[in-house]
Formats: C-alpha cells, structure tokens, sequence
C-alpha cells in the first residue's frame, strides 16, 4: 500500500479528527441538557431527544466515513496516530466552550502527542 501522505490525504484527515472533537463538544453540550433527569427512562428520553446528542452522533457518523476514505489509502499505522491530534483539538474545545482549566501537564502532554503525530507524517513520506 502507498503510504504518501498527500496534502489532500491530510486534509481529510484533519477533518475526520475535527469532526470528531466537535462531536464530543455536542455529546456535552447534549448530556449537560439532560442532567435533570431523575430515572434511566428519563434519562435515555431526554439523550434521545437532545438535539446536540443527535447533532453529535451525526457528525461522528460522517467523520467515520471521512475516516474509511482515510484507511483505504493509508497504512493503519501511518493513519491511526493522527487520531492524536483529537485529543489536542478536544482540549482547546475543552478550553474555549466549557473554560476547562489547561494546566502545564496537560498542554506538555498534548505537544508530545503533536510531536509524534509530526514524526509519523514525516516518516510515511520516506517509505
């Protein structure tokens, strides 16, 4: 399999991972608007109702089928540790949308992740 990581093969990448990230912002903001429910019925009711869990679900849908698109023309292991960069984009959501507090350790052990994803990419144009 070829493992050139083109400029449009990482575009697409990157919107596989963002989608995601955004999807877990929706799961959130869905699961939040559900709290007051006091049973599971209630409860499996108001997820099933939320807009924002419906919205996120979809657009994990749609970033999975990015994703196939993906790993038919990449190696898993060049592919899968760009996965990492979600874990970035979800931190700075974290950040931005729920002002989740980014301490050191969190930002130094989101730059390794970057790093090894930056070291990946580099090492798939060279096979």
């Amino acid at each position: 399999m070829n493992a050139t990581l083109s400029p449009a093969l990482l575009l697409l990448i990157l919107t596989s991972v963002g989608m995601s990230a955004l999807a877990q912002m929706l799961l959130k903001l869905g699961v939040q608007g559900a709290r007051a429910a006091r049973t599971l019925p209630e409860t499996m009711l108001a997820y099933a109702s939320s807009p924002y869990l419906i919205a996120g679900f979809a657009l994990y849908g749609l970033g999975a089928v990015l994703w196939l698109f993906v790993l038919a023309r990449l190696p898993l292991s060049v592919a899968y540790p760009f996965v990492g960069l979600g874990f970035i984009f979800t931190m700075l959501i974290g950040a931005m949308a729920f002002h989740e507090h980014l301490t050191p350790a969190r930002i130094a052990g989101t730059l390794l992740i970057a790093l090894g994803c930056v070291l990946v990419a580099q090492s798939a144009g060279g096979s």
